[in-house]
């Protein structure tokens, strides 16, 4: 008698409700912006008055200094600032599959009819999903460790097929 191998249960990447099953996944942030603008604030405070103070000393060329800094300082935590809340969202319905992705405050958003996609199965570790349907193709999981973008993408067969998403099973290769 041939036995089935068993694979470790995981919980889902998706999250079901009354209008579908979505994903959402966002940039792995240390800190959100408006924290970064109060770190920012607090460097200034404190490199300012150091400035001022060696200024007030007979240095002057301290405090034009402090200021170049502090201003290459806001220019990195601007850009830093502009892709912490870069994410994507995927949304499947009983009639097509939404794909949102938001880069650096621009947003892009592709409607794919749900019984024309297909998951591109992907020979690389690290690739990122693919999904095709009508000659479009968009590749998810930007966010996502490898692993998680296989479990993604067994997620999104799944719910593709009408199984759900309740319990998927890890399996090895992305052909389950």
């Amino acid at each position: 008698m041939k036995t089935v191998p068993e694979f470790p249960v995981r919980e889902p990447l998706a999250h079901a409700s009354a209008d579908g099953v979505s994903w959402l996944s966002r940039r792995n942030c240390s800190m959100t912006p408006r924290q970064m603008g109060l770190v920012y604030v607090l460097l200034c405070g404190t490199s300012l008055s150091v400035a001022a103070f060696f200024w007030g000393m007979g240095a002057i060329l301290v405090l034009p200094f402090a200021a170049l800094e502090l201003l290459a300082l806001g220019i990195a935590f601007v850009v830093y600032a502009r892709h912490a809340t870069d994410r994507e969202h995927i949304r499947l319905d009983d009639r097509r599959l939404v794909v949102e992705w938001e880069y650096g405050g621009r947003l892009q958003k592709h409607e794919l009819p749900r019984e024309w996609v297909r998951v591109i199965p992907s020979s690389e570790r690290s690739a990122l999903v693919g999904l095709t349907a009508a000659g479009q193709t968009v590749e998810v999981g930007r966010y996502m460790r490898p692993e998680q973008r296989r479990r993604l993408a067994n997620e999104l067969r799944q719910a593709l097929r009408g199984r759900g998403v309740a319990q998927v099973r890890e399996c090895p290769d992305m052909g389950c």
